[in-house]
């Protein structure tokens, strides 16, 4: 029995095309809006109990009560902050469902914010909290005057964010379903599968050839529809002739790979991918379903469960309302494709359809059920697989570049400049497998092909690339969600492209990009690809800059590439210009500044001034939080006087040391570090060791790495912020600055570039300027430095 109770408006199984930012009306956004939350709460009718909503499906991921609320969350969050939503839900859902979990490596222990296993609420208080944001926005939607063209300046993005956001967790929800024990899911009424073939199995997938040319890609700032940060921007590429598979590689042509011991084969597997293989004991791609009793990826008390089990195998896929339209009459025609044969082409006949190609030794998992193996349909592997495949298949083999899926678009698409109609995700019969035309994957050969002779190159599963995920040049941070994307470009996430069978909205846009950690599982494939011989080589980008991962350190990144495969990597840096101050040369000038100078340092200088600015406002002298605490110096001295102090940096370098000081008194800086900065000759053994004063109460300290200012920060007495001068997107850490400061709280804000005429324009709507003063300082190295110092308090 399908869970309806958490519906809090109707039952949907299928999206919508997105809307035209330049023309819409308030009740598209209206009917947009709703028809997203619908979908998104319909994929939880799935779950079997609420029980089911506690369990984690992946051990490196949240149990799904965390995404059932996150995005309701998410919509109240980015409205608070563009200033149309004045009044909190709950604060204490808004905080607990706030952020996920991105693991830093793919045997990461189990992740929860905060620390600990928290006490998630009840189902029913879930489900209310979401009726009332559903309500909430409703009405704002209705009472916000409308001004065309929406674009990134308006606060109506901050509301085409939170659809598009939830967009994207149907999808990721829909995955972690599908991970789900299948005993824990039932089949939602009308939920509709792809067929298994279209009639003749698929048994070739011949390449085909793209003469060269130049491509250029990304999307221009004008185009009138919502995009995410990472689209924007324009890359120019010469890419040689080469060839690419007509199909996106099928589960039969995967199975060759596991037959002959692909996974066993350790030449075939990069060295991260190898190590991720072992760990996890992956004997074939993980939906999949044999009877070996394979390891499965779930969390928790689900750790040890196995969906390769023999009373897993027999095929789940019975109801025969399975095979009937979705019901939605929402701009497709999949029922005539479906009919009332889809139920026998995925049952007992799929096998005499393959013939003696079938093999019984595996079925599919698909959301809801086990279904007999549909060896047409797409195989959905990580980066990882997708790699090791192509290795398997000759030293000449690859996955395509971004340069390359791009050009296999083909031309029919037409110039951006043309608006809405250059991308095919507007088109009232795209011909695609997207926004859950079907609840599943469907045949390659399903829709017909482009004008270059190539299926699906949007829909169905996503397409693994070479190029790692990063910004294209002209990249810019959005404010209202500084660190969509950013946190990301470290060269261990990879790329995706063209969007699956369960995007919806603009998540299927021809801009869309979409990076993932190559270990994880999405809806996603890919095309097999090489570049034609004396053609010259194919450009991949690859990120250089090293991250330093606080608890890690720098991890190897290997940027090289076999010299078969017909590539030439392009060395970019990351487009996270934060993730350039993770250096060993940045933590030194850091701790020059912080600890250096004798007594009356920067750190000891600012801590006085901040103390003796609260005793002039008549301030409580209980809690601080530092924004941008660097190594902690100023931390440490203001524990002095107040009995809390949080210290937030994006830096895990300068978070370690501060961290390391806390916890024995003392750092000691790499020698070669200061030799580079100070520009003077050191030995080897000449370490240079800082430390805290000895009259501080460590325990009076927390250290946290944030990339903004989360709704877990608390309401303080203070709040310093010393560092807008080094980071990419400054009003997206002083947007929130009224809500975590208390009715007699002071911010205190010492910057270069930021004075009363910088800040005015955010700060005024909810502070009253108190002061500015000059501030002087002394830098690293000895220089003295004149700053701003601007000192607010809140309007009451």
């Amino acid at each position: 029995m399908a869970m309806m109770e958490v519906l809090t408006g109707k039952y949907r199984t299928t999206g919508m095309a997105p809307l035209d930012l330049s023309s819409c009306s308030k009740s598209d956004i209206l009917e947009y809006f709703e028809a997203s939350y619908d979908l998104n709460e319909s994929l939880f009718t799935g779950l079997k109990d609420e029980e089911a909503f506690y369990k984690c499906p992946d051990r490196l991921r949240l149990p799904l009560i965390f995404y059932y609320a996150h995005t309701a969350t998410v919509y109240v969050n980015k409205l608070m902050l563009a200033g149309l939503m004045t009044e909190r839900v709950n604060l204490d859902f808004e905080t607990m469902f706030e952020t996920g979990v991105d693991e830093m490596s793919w045997d990461d222990t189990e992740n929860y914010r905060m620390g600990g296993s928290f006490q998630w609420p009840p189902l029913a208080e879930t489900i209310e909290f979401r009726r009332v944001v559903r309500n909430r926005i409703c009405q704002l939607i209705k009472d916000t005057p409308l001004q065309l063209p929406i674009t990134q300046d308006s606060p109506w993005w901050a509301v085409m964010m939170g659809v598009e956001h939830e967009k994207i967790h149907i999808e990721t929800s829909s995955v972690l379903i599908r991970q789900m024990p299948i005993t824990m899911v039932t089949t939602p009424p009308k939920w509709t599968y792809g067929p298994a073939s279209t009639g003749a199995s698929i048994q070739k997938n011949p390449l085909l050839r793209v003469e060269g040319g130049e491509v250029t890609f990304g999307k221009p700032e004008d185009f009138p529809s919502f995009g995410w940060c990472v689209e924007y921007g324009q890359r120019t590429f010469k890419v040689p002739t080469f060839e690419a598979s007509k199909f996106k590689v099928t589960n039969w042509e995967f199975l060759q790979f596991v037959k002959a011991g692909g996974y066993e084969n350790s030449s075939y597997w990069t060295k991260e991918g190898w190590n991720w293989r072992c760990f996890r004991q992956a004997r074939h791609p993980a939906f999949w379903v044999c009877t070996k009793g394979c390891k499965s990826g779930c969390g928790a008390v689900l750790s040890s469960y196995s969906h390769c089990l023999l009373e897993h195998f027999s095929t789940t896929y019975s109801d025969p309302n399975l095979g009937q339209s979705n019901g939605n009459d929402i701009g497709h025609e999949n029922g005539g494709l479906n009919g009332t044969s889809n139920g026998h082409q995925n049952g007992s006949n799929n096998g005499h359809q393959n013939g003696n190609e079938c093999q019984p030794d595996f079925r599919l998992r698909t959301i809801y059920d086990v279904i007999e193996m549909a060896w047409d349909w797409p195989v959905v592997v990580n980066y990882h697989e997708a790699h090791a495949f192509c290795t398997w298949r000759g030293p000449e083999f690859r996955l395509l570049t971004e340069a390359e899926f791009n050009m296999i678009q083909g031309g029919s698409l037409g110039d951006p400049s043309k608006g809405v109609t250059s991308d095919p995700v507007f088109r009232k019969d795209p011909q695609a497998n997207f926004r859950l035309t079907f609840g599943s994957s469907s045949p390659v050969d399903l829709y017909p092909a482009n004008d270059l002779g190539f299926h699906d190159v949007f829909g169905n599963v996503w397409e693994w690339v070479e190029d790692h995920f990063n910004g294209l040049p002209g990249y810019k941070q959005h404010h209202l969600y500084d660190d969509y994307a950013s946190p990301c470009f470290d060269a261990r996430h990879g790329l995706m492209l063209g969007g699956s069978w369960a995007s919806d909205g603009t998540y299927n846009s021809r801009f869309s990009r979409m990076g993932f950690r190559r270990h994880f599982y999405q809806h996603a494939g890919f095309r097999l690809a090489r570049t034609v011989p004396s053609t010259g080589k194919s450009p991949v980008t690859m990120v250089t800059t090293d991250v330093f991962i606080l608890g890690v350190g720098v991890e190897e990144n290997d940027l090289t590439v076999p010299e078969t495969v017909g590539l030439e990597v392009v060395p970019v840096a990351s487009t996270n210009r934060q993730f350039h101050q993770e250096t060993e040369e940045d933590l030194a000038a850091m701790l020059d500044l912080q600890y250096g100078q004798g007594d009356q340092n920067y750190s000891k200088a600012l801590a006085d001034f901040c103390v003796r600015k609260a005793d002039q406002h008549g301030c409580p002298l209980q809690n601080v939080v530092q924004l941008g605490c660097g190594a902690g110096g100023v931390a440490y001295q203001l524990a002095k006087t107040y009995k809390e102090v949080i210290g937030v940096d994006y830096c895990g370098r300068f978070l370690d040391a501060a961290n390391t000081l806390q916890k024995t008194g003392e750092f000691h800086c790499p020698p070669l570090a200061l030799e580079n900065k100070a520009k003077k000759p050191r030995k080897e053994d000449d370490t240079i060791t800082v430390s805290i004063p000895a009259d501080v109460q460590r325990d009076r300290l927390t250290f946290k790495q944030m990339t903004w200012v989360p709704n877990e920060i608390p309401k303080a007495d203070l709040i310093l912020l010393d560092f807008l001068d080094r980071v990419t997107n400054p009003k997206a850490w002083w947007l929130r600055l009224w809500e975590i400061v208390t009715d007699n709280g002071i911010i205190v804000v010492v910057s270069q570039k930021f004075g009363r005429e910088g800040l005015s324009a955010d700060l005024n709507k909810k502070f009253n300027l108190l002061e500015e003063e000059e501030y002087q300082y002394k830098d690293a190295g000895g220089q003295t430095k004149v700053a701003t110092a601007t000192i607010w308090k809140l309007k009451l």
